[in-house]
């Protein structure tokens, strides 16, 4: 596109021509569009992105000062926007995560009898063989820290696989095997307050 074009499209739109914002629509929404697909991943975002990209141009072209070309301007500005929405998504989904973890702890905690029953039996180390220590253990569950209880609840209460349990975590294999290991290690440490005189069994 000719600088002399982009020049007389800032002029006008500078001044609010209304024919202008369409223009700036025809000549730039589509490459916005690509450049923001490529971030977003998906159609959807990349539409909304586009938008947000256009009212911020015509919002702010009073301060565009010409060192550029309009169009590596509108690009810088369609990256920013692509990285904050990607960052809001981001927290987003992080905080909808923390939410279902303490609600999946809270409820094993709350309600044993509702959950299926533990299976044991897969545990590395040491396991617990007494059908009596059910509620023992959602007593002494609520205080294992956070970080360790929930790969417990996930694996050992819901019975989520490996790497079912990392997908819902947003964390690698081997962090959520350290975690559930030492949440397991723990867990049997508040269990000895509760039940000195079960046994627990030392696995093969």
């Amino acid at each position: 596109m000719d600088r002399n074009d982009d020049r007389q499209l800032i002029r006008r739109l500078q001044t609010g021509d209304e024919e202008a914002v369409r223009e700036l629509a025809d000549r730039y929404s589509h490459r916005i569009f690509q450049m923001a697909l490529r971030h977003m991943k998906n159609r959807e975002d990349a539409e909304e992105v586009t938008q947000d990209v256009l009212l911020k141009v015509y919002r702010k072209i009073d301060k565009f000062r010409g060192d550029a070309a309009l169009s590596s301007w509108i690009y810088r500005i369609t990256f920013n926007t692509a990285m904050s929405r990607l960052r809001t998504h981001r927290a987003q989904r992080s905080a909808e995560a923390e939410r279902d973890r303490t609600q999946a702890a809270q409820e094993s905690a709350e309600h044993p009898t509702a959950r299926q029953t533990i299976d044991w039996s897969n545990m590395p180390d040491e396991v617990l063989l007494r059908g009596e220590l059910r509620h023992a253990v959602a007593t002494a569950l609520p205080h294992v820290p956070e970080i360790y209880r929930v790969p417990v609840v996930l694996r050992d209460i819901e019975g989520l696989t490996t790497e079912e349990a990392s997908r819902r975590l947003r964390v690698k294999d081997q962090t959520l095997k350290s975690r559930l290991h030492r949440g397991r290690v723990m867990l049997r440490q508040q269990l000895n307050a509760f039940t000195s005189g079960l046994e627990l069994h030392k696995a093969a």
